[in-house]
């Protein structure tokens, strides 16, 4: 069993930046994906980025390129997104997930935390 607690969320003004935390206990997760997605109030959840295993294959949503880097300590088990200009429309509830594969898709992981709230204010 993975368990996963998000941390790192707050509020913040448009253009600030701030550093989520995914930190992993009980199965290690050294070896699977690691992704972040978020779900906006009355929105659906959608994929924000993901990391191999290795930490050297990302992916990233179109809306997050350029502003957001994902990074992983695997001696930590954890992974990092580091959000920098962020915008109000960043506002969600942002959730990490392992899986398998580096997938835009929610069904491809399989442990999922909690969640921690990001406010940005305009």
């Amino acid at each position: 069993q993975v368990q996963l607690v998000e941390s790192g969320g707050g509020l913040v003004q448009a253009g600030g930046s701030l550093r989520l935390s995914c930190a992993a206990s009980g199965r290690s997760v050294s070896t699977r994906v690691t992704g972040w997605f978020r779900q906006p109030p009355g929105k659906e959840r959608e994929f924000v980025a993901a990391i191999h295993w290795n930490g050297f294959l990302t992916r990233y949503a179109d809306s997050a390129k350029g502003r957001f880097t994902i990074s992983k300590d695997n001696v930590k088990d954890t992974v990092y997104l580091r959000m920098n200009v962020l915008k109000p429309e960043d506002t969600a509830v942002y959730y990490c997930a392992v899986g398998f594969s580096l997938s835009n898709y929610g069904g491809a992981y399989d442990y999922w935390g909690q969640g921690t709230q990001v406010t940005v204010s305009s």
